[in-house]
């Protein structure tokens, strides 16, 4: 018998879908007044610094040795990753990042499979030669989104998403212990440590960039970034794995590129076969390659966006 979805995790993955549907439009939005490395480094240090009052409470409730793979989250899941996204949207369309970002669970399962002794099986093979040959579609799109032209910024959101997935396999094999909450408040914190010693230290964004409207707009979308689509979002996510389960939660995948993309419309970025043809390749790769039934509710978000 089929497990019953309640209304209100419906509207958590919606909500969740546009949450990190629109981040990339606000990547774009942000790099009109901030460098990529400003960027960056501002939207951790927000995440962390609205979650710091969580991460003091849950201190002392993780062990010492857990620490090594909160850090490894903190850089792998988010910052490092925050950096890599600013970068490519200086060169690539914000839909065409979302569609990429996409590829984030068959990253997983492969990660899973060859550093983590994960079973591996003939979907999963399928659905990611299927999946990557959708990205390598967008990839091979240049700026004009004609195909033949190599974005080598594309690559760098692959190398995110490959990140992402490393992640979940931190949180799932060595967090398993640690409650989602935790993991989230803790590593985004010690990130936006990370994130604030560089703004301060190797950076001109306490100077230049709060002199100029732009620069301030800049700020703002950002903050917001990191504030809703990095903080706020991991705790609807784990909300939303408490409700229902895993494979439910993991469907937001196939509707964050779509928001993206109808951002980009909104914004009159270039849609194309390309990208329509390369979206529904990854979509159905990940389809294909992620397991239809579990039973066990997990507690870890294995997404970083």
């Amino acid at each position: 018998m089929s497990e019953r979805i309640p209304l209100k995790a419906w509207i958590l993955l919606i909500l969740l879908a546009l949450i990190w549907g629109s981040s990339f439009i606000l990547i774009k939005r942000g790099l009109l007044g901030l460098t990529p490395m400003e960027l960056g480094a501002l939207r951790i240090f927000s995440a962390g610094l609205i979650l710091a009052p969580v991460a003091l409470r849950k201190f002392r409730r993780v062990e010492k040795r857990h620490y090594k793979s909160l850090i490894g989250v903190a850089l792998v899941g988010s910052l490092v990753p925050s950096f890599l996204f600013a970068i490519a949207q200086t060169n690539l369309q914000s839909g065409v990042a979302g569609v990429l970002n996409s590829i984030t669970p068959i990253f997983t399962m492969l990660i899973g499979i060859i550093f983590f002794q994960q079973r591996i099986n003939t979907n999963i093979v399928i659905g990611a030669l299927i999946g990557f040959a959708g990205t390598s579609l967008l990839i091979l799109a240049g700026s004009e989104s004609t195909l033949g032209d190599l974005n080598v910024y594309a690559l760098l959101v692959v190398l995110a998403s490959m990140m992402y997935g490393m992640n979940g396999n931190l949180i799932k094999f060595n967090l398993s212990e640690v409650h989602p909450l935790s993991i989230a408040s803790l590593s985004l914190t010690i990130g936006g440590f990370i994130a604030g010693l560089y703004l301060l230290f190797f950076t001109d964004f306490f100077g230049s960039s709060w002199t100029t409207d732009i620069g301030l707009m800049a700020i703002g979308y950002t903050v917001l970034l990191g504030v809703i689509g990095t903080a706020l979002a991991l705790v609807i996510f784990n909300r939303l794995v408490h409700l229902t389960n895993p494979v439910f939660s993991a469907s937001v995948t196939y509707l964050i590129p779509i928001v993206a993309l109808l951002w980009g419309i909104a914004d009159q970025e270039i849609v194309t076969w390309v990208h329509v043809g390369g979206v529904t390749m990854i979509l159905f790769g990940v389809y294909i390659s992620t397991p239809k039934r579990r039973h066990k509710k997990s507690q870890n978000a294995d997404s970083g966006l």
